[in-house]
């Protein structure tokens, strides 16, 4: 099943990437300094939008799944676990983040929004895939030659039910946002008041 109405064209994904950049941009995310003040611990806006997108996408997956309408095992493509090409690309699209202030999704969202940062995030991206693919062939073998889990998903990893999993991750984000909440700034009148007194 797809989605919009079952339709998997072009369309679809003009449609929903548009509705995922405005989201984005509405969160905040078109500036960079919002993904580098998550990374020094100082902002978790990032991590609560980002883990909220996989809570629902997820509760909504194994809904799908438990009404028949979507079949997790033939409908969906789970890749295996590549240790070293996984860790050493972490590590680098990390790195790149925490430099440019962007991922590449918001990157797109910064230059549509009117920002020369995204652009230049953008061309760095470009710039870097042209490089790797020179060099493919060559870490293509060292890259897969450690595997991790084969094609497993997280519940089958861990040897849980979905929904001890998804309640889980539920609680983790319920727990962050509680650790992080800011309280509200003073009311200004009431500040003024306060000081009359």
């Amino acid at each position: 099943m797809s989605l919009p109405l079952g339709y998997t064209g072009p369309v679809s994904g003009i449609v929903l990437g548009l509705v995922f950049g405005y989201a984005l941009e509405n969160a905040g995310f078109g500036s960079s300094c919002k993904l580098t003040a998550q990374l020094r611990f100082q902002d978790w806006a990032v991590f609560k939008v980002m883990f909220t997108a996989i809570i629902v996408a997820s509760g909504g997956l194994y809904l799908l799944q438990a009404l028949g309408m979507v079949n997790v095992v033939n409908d969906l493509f789970v890749p295996s676990v590549f240790l070293w090409g996984s860790s050493i690309g972490g590590v680098l699209i990390g790195a790149g983040m925490a430099l440019g202030g962007y991922c590449p999704g918001t990157s797109i969202v910064a230059l549509f929004s009117g920002k020369l940062d995204g652009l230049l995030f953008l061309l760095g991206i470009g710039l870097g895939t042209l490089v790797f693919n020179a060099f493919a062939p060559q870490l293509e073998a060292w890259a897969w030659k450690q595997t991790g889990p084969d094609s497993l998903t997280l519940p089958q990893l861990l040897h849980l039910p979905a929904w001890l999993v998804w309640a889980l991750l539920l609680a983790v984000l319920l727990a962050i946002g509680f650790l992080t909440r800011t309280s509200r700034a003073p009311d200004a009148g009431a500040t003024m008041a306060a000081q009359r007194g």
